[in-house]
C-alpha cells in the first residue's frame, strides 16, 4: 500500500510556528486537535488534513480565505520520492516515483447552515514504478508513495460525510472509507519513508476486511467522546474480495461480491501530562471479519494442498488487533506538535490465512528541534515482523515440491519466510512555506522476511509540497 496525504499533512503541520498558527478561525483550532489526535474531536474527521496549515502559495491571491470564510477547504499537495538500494537486495535499482493529492473539505454549516455536517473528497495521482519488487522485499515495503493504485491518472481515495450530534461529543460518518484511515491510525509514524508503519500498521491494512489507504471500503463509523481525553470507536465495512476496491481507479463503488462485513472497535486515551501539556495518545482495538479465506497450507484434510492437489481448507473470519501509542517526552516550542516524542505498538492477525502474524515497531521523532531549526524533523525507528508459521509451511512444501512459491497478501515471494527487521533514521528539512525535503537510510535484515537475499541498504529522498 503506498500512504502520503497523512504525510504531507503531519509536515505541513509541524511546520506551523505556534498552536495559535492554527487556532483561527474555530474550525481551524478543532481541526489541529483532530490531527494531532488529543484534546477533542473535529466534525471532521479523525486524521492529519491539509487546511489550516501553510501553504507554498499562501492565500492564493486572497482565494484561499474567500473559500475557507464559506466552509470550502481545497488543498492540493505534491509528493515526489527516490530510492534506491546501494547494497543488498534482489538487484540494484533506484527509482522515483510521486503523486500530487487534491482534497475537498466542506462545512455546510458555514456553507448552507446545515449543522454538524461535514463531506470530504479526496483524490490521487500516482506515477512512477515499484522499487519493492526489484529490491525483493514486499513485506516491509521500504517506499512510501508506490503500492496499491500504481500509475493513475485519478484514484479515487475516499468519499464519505460526517455528521455531528450533542456538540461533537458523538459523529457519525458514512460513505467510501479507507478503514485504516479511522482505526489503527498513526500519523506521526508517517515521518518515516517506510510505509509498514503508516499510517495503519502491517499486517491488518493488507487484509480485505482492513485495507487501508488509498483502499476504502463502504461502509460507517461511529465515534463517541465520553471525556475530554477519551474515545470509543466502532465501524462497520462491506469487504471486498478484490486486490483493488472500486477498480484501479477506485470510482466503482458496487462491485461484485460484497455480501461480507468487517466490524471494528478501537477505544482511545489522549491525556496530557505536566505543567507543559506533554501530550499522549493510546489505543488499543481490534476488528472481526466474518467473510471465509483459504488456509494457507492445509487442505480439506489438513494436509499439504500442494502435494495432495485437493480443495483447501477455508476458515470462518479472521481476527486483527493492536495496540498503539506515541507519548511527547520533552517539549521544544509552543506548538502542539513541538518535542521529543516515542512511538511504538504491536499489530497482529490470525496467521492461518494471513501471512505475516506479527509485527512490533519503536520509534522517536523529534519535531521543533532545540538546534535552531524550529520546522525540521528527526527521527529514528525499529521494526520487528514476524511471518506466520503457516505460510512458512505452504513454501517449505512448495520447495520440497519443486513448484513456484505462491505470492500473498505482501506480493510475489522469494523464499521460506520468517521475519524481517527494517532499521531507519531520516531528516527532513523545511525549505520554505510548506514544502519540506527530507533525507531517509533504511537497514532491512532479512529482506522478504527470507535469507535469499543479502542484507539491504537503501537510502531515499522524498520531496513533499502543499500548495
Amino acid at each position: 500500500m503506498a500512504l502520503s496525504f497523512g504525510r504531507l499533512a503531519h509536515k505541513a503541520f509541524a511546520q506551523s510556528e505556534t498552536s495559535q498558527t492554527l487556532a483561527t478561525p474555530q474550525s481551524y483550532k478543532s481541526r489541529a486537535f483532530a490531527m494531532e489526535g488529543v484534546g477533542s474531536f473535529s466534525v471532521g474527521p479523525l486524521v492529519p488534513s491539509l487546511y489550516g496549515n501553510p501553504h507554498l502559495f499562501g492565500d492564493w491571491g486572497g482565494i484561499q480565505p474567500w473559500l475557507t470564510k464559506r466552509g470550502i477547504y481545497f488543498n492540493v499537495a505534491i509528493n515526489e520520492e527516490y530510492m534506491a538500494n546501494v547494497t543488498g537486495g534482489r538487484t540494484r535499482d533506484n527509482v522515483l516515483a510521486g503523486q500530487v493529492a487534491m482534497g475537498l473539505d466542506i462545512d455546510w454549516q458555514q456553507l448552507a447552515g446545515f449543522k454538524g455536517f461535514w463531506t470530504h473528497l479526496l483524490v490521487i495521482n500516482g506515477h512512477g514504478r515499484n522499487f519493492s519488487s526489484t529490491l525483493g522485499d514486499s513485506v516491509s515495503n521500504p517506499e512510501e508513495i508506490y503500492g496499491a493504485r500504481g500509475n493513475v491518472v485519478a484514484h479515487l481515495v475516499s468519499m464519505y460525510a460526517d455528521k455531528a450530534f450533542l456538540n461533537d461529543r458523538i459523529i457519525l460518518s458514512l460513505g467510501d472509507i479507507p478503514t485504516g484511515s479511522f482505526f489503527a491510525y498513526d500519523y506521526i509514524a508517517c515521518s518515516f519513508m517506510n510505509v509498514s508503519v503508516c499510517s495503519n500498521f502491517a499486517p491488518g491494512k493488507y487484509v480485505p476486511g482492513g485495507r487501508d489507504w488509498p483502499s476504502g471500503n463502504l461502509g460507517g463509523v461511529l465515534r463517541i467522546r465520553p471525556t475530554e481525553t477519551t474515545y470509543l470507536m466502532g465501524g462497520v465495512f462491506a469487504v471486498s474480495p478484490h486486490s483493488y476496491n472500486g477498480g484501479i481507479s477506485g470510482w466503482a463503488l458496487a462491485q461484485s461480491g460484497l455480501g461480507k462485513a468487517s466490524s471494528q472497535i478501537e477505544l482511545g486515551w489522549m491525556p496530557s501530562f505536566g505543567r507543559n501539556k506533554l501530550r499522549g495518545n493510546y489505543k488499543i482495538g481490534a476488528w472481526y471479519d466474518n467473510s471465509s479465506y483459504p488456509n494457507l497450507y492445509e487442505d480439506i484434510h489438513g494436509n499439504s494442498f500442494q502435494e495432495t492437489g485437493l480443495s483447501r481448507r477455508y476458515e470462518a473470519g479472521v481476527t486483527t488487533a493492536w495496540f498503539m501509542f506515541d507519548q511527547m517526552l520533552v517539549r521544544n516550542g509552543p506548538g502542539v506538535a513541538d518535542g521529543l516524542v516515542v512511538l511504538g505498538g504491536v499489530g497482529y492477525s490470525q496467521g492461518n490465512v494471513v501471512a505475516m502474524r506479527d509485527h512490533e515497531w519503536i520509534g522517536l521523532v523529534e519535531t521543533g528541534t532545540p538546534w535552531h531549526r524550529n520546522s525540521d524533523q528527526v527521527g529514528v525507528m525499529f521494526q520487528h515482523m514476524d511471518m506466520s508459521r503457516t505460510v512458512a509451511l505452504q513454501q517449505k512444501s512448495s520447495l520440497a515440491l519443486g513448484v513456484p512459491f505462491l505470492s500473498n497478501q505482501w506480493g510475489q515471494v522469494w523464499g521460506v519466510q520468517n521475519w524481517e527487521n527494517v532499521y531507519e533514521a531520516f531528516y527532513s528539512i523545511h525549505l520554505m512555506r510548506g514544502t519540506t525535503l527530507q533525507a531517509d537510510f533504511q537497514y532491512l535484515q532479512h529482506p522478504g522476511a527470507t535469507t535469499t537475499f543479502k542484507d539491504a541498504a537503501v537510502i531515499g529522498g522524498q520531496f513533499t509540497t502543499n500548495f
